[in-house]
């Protein structure tokens, strides 16, 4: 049967494939449906794995310049393409323009540092001892399956292959269901751009990954797996089996406090509060989900948020001006209005938004916005006895506490079992790294609403996941560790 080009999402052992069956890809502002995806199976997941491991041996003996230099050609056809990419991302996705060129663009860089990284990933020469010298080496971990999500499909997949490939592991991409579209052209573009050896960069799209990713987990051949996504999947791929251990990575739920001190900079803090909440209408796993705000600059500080939020235009992605798109799904619109129900059960008032969007009558929105859309939503007289104090909401809603003093916001800041992100406003700085030092987040932005860059360390505490990407930490998930002794 011939390949239908439309549907060849399947890149296994360097031939790009479609599957016996297809799977619909929506647009999430219109639900218009706008490709096609190959929808793999078990079977194709193994194929690629045979794969991957005949291409092991030739790639871990590559130059760490070669990968090197392999890479950089990926990120510069990334750039090349960046405006095509982040159309792409935008179909599918449902965020903004300017944010998905943003995220392409941030991929770019993502890979150019993992470049590099592999270039530094040496071990070292122990002291001299009495039979002889010691040698710490690093050595690739092997096939590796890297797991990415819906929310951010460029820079979560990039940050994974580009690292998996800089160690010399051969890699899988299983990108979400809900956007195959963006994960698909940039395995093409990186595979085409680098010149990688078949099986070294492999895809498969699916709308069954319990079937795909648990036949993966039954063979031990498959040495490493990065997930990105849900808590509750991250702890199920821990509990997958029992024969055998495999390195895992997982970067998982947040539920991210902010905290403003009576000495911030009201204006910047509120713009920055704003940014880090409402970017991909709040489905981020570091957005901000619980606001507190010093008593004494409360008065002050709300009416700034609320210009802020008021600013932000809800539409189609697509379209200019449009700065809050849909959610992924209906399946979330339900959870942010559970949780804005129950807030205002319990007592908190909705100071701006609260409720579904929908195009205005004789507006300028674009016909046929059908999807999830909710209005940017601030909630006031929060309390933590609010389902939305405890569970993340993922969606455009920010609940706003007020605090006494900084051991009261720092306590009730690490009250949760996730630990992934925090955000702190002041200009003390004494008190900004007491704080930054006491709160149980793996990234903690000072003054800053977007913490995520190459060279910082990307990874959460407690129940958001563990081990680390991005940084010189990163490659460390994809190497093996090993000690040589020598008595001469």
């Amino acid at each position: 049967m011939p390949v239908d080009p439309s549907t060849a999402t399947l890149l296994i052992d360097g031939e790009w494939r479609t599957g016996a069956a297809t799977f619909e890809v929506l647009d999430p502002a219109t639900l218009e449906v706008v490709a096609h995806a190959a929808d793999a199976g078990p079977e194709e997941a193994l194929t690629a794995l045979d794969a991957a491991c005949a291409a092991f041996p030739a790639w871990r003996a590559t130059s760490a310049e070669e990968r090197a230099t392999a890479l950089r050609a990926g990120a510069a056809a990334i750039r090349a393409a960046a405006d095509t990419l982040a159309a792409i991302m935008t179909g599918e996705n449902g965020k903004p323009l300017h944010e998905a060129r943003g995220e392409v663009m941030g991929s770019a860089r993502m890979l150019d540092w993992a470049a590099e990284e592999g270039r530094r990933a040496g071990g070292r020469v122990t002291p001299q001892a009495a039979g002889g010298p010691g040698l710490v080496l690093r050595a690739p971990v092997g096939p590796a399956l890297a797991i990415t999500p819906w929310n951010f499909p460029a820079s979560m997949l990039v940050r994974k292959v580009g690292l998996a490939l800089a160690a010399g592991c051969p890699v899988i991409v299983k990108p979400a269901e809900q956007t195959p579209l963006i994960g698909t052209e940039l395995v093409r573009i990186i595979a085409e751009a680098g010149g990688l050896p078949a099986g070294v960069l492999q895809s498969i799209t699916t709308t069954r990954p319990a079937e795909v990713v648990g036949a993966l987990l039954a063979d031990p051949r498959l040495r490493k797996v990065s997930f990105t996504g849900s808590t509750e999947v991250g702890l199920s791929l821990i509990r997958s089996t029992d024969t055998h251990l495999r390195r895992t990575s997982l970067e998982l739920g947040g539920h991210s406090p902010a905290i403003v001190f009576e000495d911030a900079d009201l204006p910047s803090a509120a713009a920055a509060v704003a940014a880090a909440k409402f970017a991909n209408a709040g489905q981020s796993c570091i957005a901000v989900n619980r606001l507190f705000v010093h008593r004494s600059v409360y008065e002050a500080f709300l009416p700034l948020l609320l210009e802020r939020v008021a600013a932000l235009r809800v539409g189609h992605g697509a379209d200019e001006g449009t700065t809050l798109g849909p959610l992924i799904d209906f399946a979330g619109l339900d959870k942010v209005e559970r949780h804005v129900a129950d807030a205002v059960k319990r007592g908190a008032t909705v100071a701006a938004g609260g409720r579904r969007w929908s195009p205005p009558e004789g507006g300028t929105a674009r016909p046929g916005l059908g999807g999830a859309f909710y209005e940017p939503t601030v909630l006031t007289g929060a309390d933590d006895s609010m389902l939305i104090s405890s569970e993340e909401t993922f969606g455009p809603v920010l609940p706003v506490y007020v605090f006494d003093d900084e051991d009261e916001a720092v306590e009730r800041a690490n009250t949760t079992d996730y630990g992934l992100a925090a955000y702190i406003f002041g200009s003390a700085l004494a008190r900004l790294w007491r704080a930054a030092d006491r709160l149980e987040f793996g990234i903690v932005a000072v003054n800053d609403p977007a913490p995520v860059r190459p060279e910082l360390p990307f990874g959460g505490m407690k129940n958001s996941g563990q081990e680390r990407e991005g940084g010189s930490e990163g490659i460390d998930a994809y190497l093996e560790t090993k000690s040589i002794s020598m008595k001469l």
